[in-house]
This record gives structure tokens, sequence and C-alpha cells, in this order.
């Protein structure tokens, strides 16, 4: 491979091809119609239905808006268990909310919220659960739906890193009270930024969509204190472009994670998550856990950065260690979580990703 293509990152986003996205945002030019639900907005939430299998879906500005909408929406109080091995905006979410985060250790084997531990943590202040699909892991959702149910709680799935997955043939959407999912650039499904927020009770809309413009219902009437996480056009647009190649992208990515796999997965002290037969992956990011390795996390990140390729440590360090909440919380309450996170490197995962390249990113782990 040559120099040109350096740096590497650990992702890159998928764009559709220029003209295509050209000739779709031309007639802005003439509408002026550039935000505020258009006929892009319209039509991208309408095909996003379609292809996550839902009936009901509302499109934002980005993820955590969508998020921190979602659990507004909901008017909860107290206490919500959520996990602290993930991204940042799934706790400033709870909190910005005016709740109390409760942190749930993770399964050690694919990294989501582990259920068995999970009913020790409710008391009479919990009012939620938000769990998270972790690098397209998909929590227990059973196991968490039947706790949630004996405790009255509310589910709302932090799904940023599922999007398109299915669970015995149903798509994650369906799963809980509500689901965000992430239109990122990062992601595997772009917006450029943006989100949604695929909910379960239709009556939820009237809440849902009036929080993310100001509360406002018509031309005189106020009737939600909300704020501005309405998608543009522009964004609507990407989105309706990329989504006819996201299964095509998929597919390529698969490519590169079993090329990674092949390489990596019989050596001793390198580890995966297991794959589960009855998910239908979207392949969003690739985990490895150095632990026992000849190397550590460290020395990997150090060899693969002095040649200008870049992984990340993600999710690194949990949430209840940050600078922000760690007066509050105690990180020896969730100890997998924080083993895990101190072990895990993110590789170069994204759809045009060469195998050459995926071997020589091996190469330097391995040599």
């Amino acid at each position: 491979m040559g120099k040109e293509e350096r740096p590497i990152r650990v992702t890159r986003s998928s764009m559709p091809p220029y003209e295509e996205y050209a000739q779709m945002i031309k007639g802005l030019w003439d509408s002026h119609w550039l935000t505020n639900m258009g006929d892009f907005h319209q039509r991208l939430e309408q095909e996003l239905k379609d292809y996550l299998h839902v009936d009901n879906l509302a499109l934002f500005v980005n993820g955590h808006l969508a998020l921190e909408m979602a659990i507004q929406a909901f008017d909860l109080k107290g206490e919500v268990i959520t996990t602290p091995f993930t991204f940042a905006s799934t706790t400033h979410a709870i909190v910005r909310n005016g709740l109390t985060p409760v942190f749930c250790d993770i399964r050690p084997d694919d990294y989501t919220l582990d259920p068995e531990k999970l009913e020790a943590l409710i008391t009479e202040k919990t009012c939620a659960i938000v769990p998270v699909h972790v690098y397209g892991n998909i929590c227990q959702v059973e196991r968490i739906e039947e706790i949630a149910k004996k405790h009255g709680l509310k589910v709302i799935y932090d799904a940023a890193h599922a999007f398109g997955e299915t669970v015995h043939g149903k798509g994650v959407a369906s799963f809980g009270d509500a689901s965000m999912f992430s239109f990122h650039a990062t992601k595997v499904y772009n917006t450029i930024e943006g989100g949604a927020v695929a909910y379960r009770d239709k009556a939820m809309a009237h809440q849902i969509n009036g929080l993310k413009n100001f509360g406002i219902m018509d031309e005189e009437t106020v009737a939600l204190v909300g704020g501005n996480g309405k998608m543009n056009e522009f964004q609507a647009a990407m989105g309706l472009c990329n989504l006819k190649y996201v299964d095509r992208e998929i597919g390529k990515r698969k490519l590169v994670y079993e090329r990674y796999r092949e390489r990596l997965e019989t050596v001793e002290g390198i580890h995966f998550c297991p794959d589960d037969p009855a998910v239908v992956r979207n392949y969003a990011y690739m985990p490895v856990v150095f632990d026992g390795y000849r190397k550590d996390r460290e020395q990997i990140f150090a060899e693969l950065s002095a040649e200008e390729i870049y992984p990340r440590k993600y999710f690194y360090p949990c949430v209840n260690e940050y600078q922000c909440y760690r007066e509050q919380f105690h990180p020896e309450d969730t100890p997998v979580a924080g083993r895990i996170s101190r072990k895990v490197l993110t590789l170069p995962m994204y759809a045009d990703l060469s195998l050459e390249t995926v071997d020589e990113i091996c190469d330097i782990i391995l040599r």
C-alpha cells in the first residue's frame, strides 16, 4: 500500500456518488426549503420506517439529541440503570434530563449490560433502563424486557451501533419502548450528522416530534419545553442517497471483518466477541481485546500509530471514571467494564478498507 493512503483512521465515512447527491440537492436552490421537515425529511422518515420495519420513527439533527429528547418524552423521575461501557452521550443524556444514572456492569463476552446484575440495582427510585447495543453486539433483549415488565420500568435502547440489525429475524428497532439510532458520519449509515428515535407507542408522536421543535404544536400553541432537534434537508438528502447503498457497504465491511478474524482469531491472548448466529450483523466496529498477548493494548496502539494507522481505545475510560463524574461513582463497582476498557482496541473498519491494508495491520500486531 502506498504512503499516499496514509493516515488510516479507525473509520471513514461512506458517501454516495457526488453527482447523485449534487443532483438531489439541486432543487433546494429553487425551493429554498432547507429545514423544518421538508420533502427530503418526510421521504427519509418513511424510507427508514420501511428499512427498519417500524411503524413509528422521528428524525433528529443528531443521535445525542434523539436520545436526550426520547428520555424527556417519557417524563421520567429518579434513577436510570445504564452501562458505563459506552460513549459519553448515553450518560450525558440521562443526566441532562435531571435523572441519576446507576451503572450496571457488563457481560465479559459481548460487553453489553449484564442482565444478571441488573435486578439487584433496582430500587423504588428506578424509573427506566438504558442499555446499549455495543459495537453491534445486541443486548440480552428478552431478559431485559422480562425484568423491566416485572418492575414496571421503561426500556430505552441506545442503538447507535446497531443500525439495520436483526435478532431472530426481528428488527432491533422493535425492542424496548424506544430505540435511538445515530447517523453520525462515522457510523455504518450516515446523514452527515443525524439520528432517529423509533418508538413503540404511536401516541408518543406528540411528545417526540413536539420536543424536537421547541414544543411548538401550531402557530399559536407551544405545549412543551422543547429544543431544536430537527434534521435539515441537506442531511436528509444524504440519508436518502446513502440508504440505497447501505446493504452493499455492510457486505464490504463483512469481508474486512472476516479477514481480521482469519488472521488473528487463533492467536493466544487476542480475543474477539463471539458471533451470535441469531443476529444479522452490520459490522460496525472491529473490537479486539488484548489480554494475555505478548504485547499489551498500549504497545499495539503505539506500533500502529507509528505507521500512521490510528485505531481507537473505544471505550476508554469508562463513563464512571470521567472527570465530570469522578466524585459521584465508584468504578470498582463495575470491574468487568473497567478491565475491558483497559484492554480493548477498535481496529480500522470501513467498507473501502482494502484486505491488503487489513493484512498490513495484522502483520504489525503479530510481528
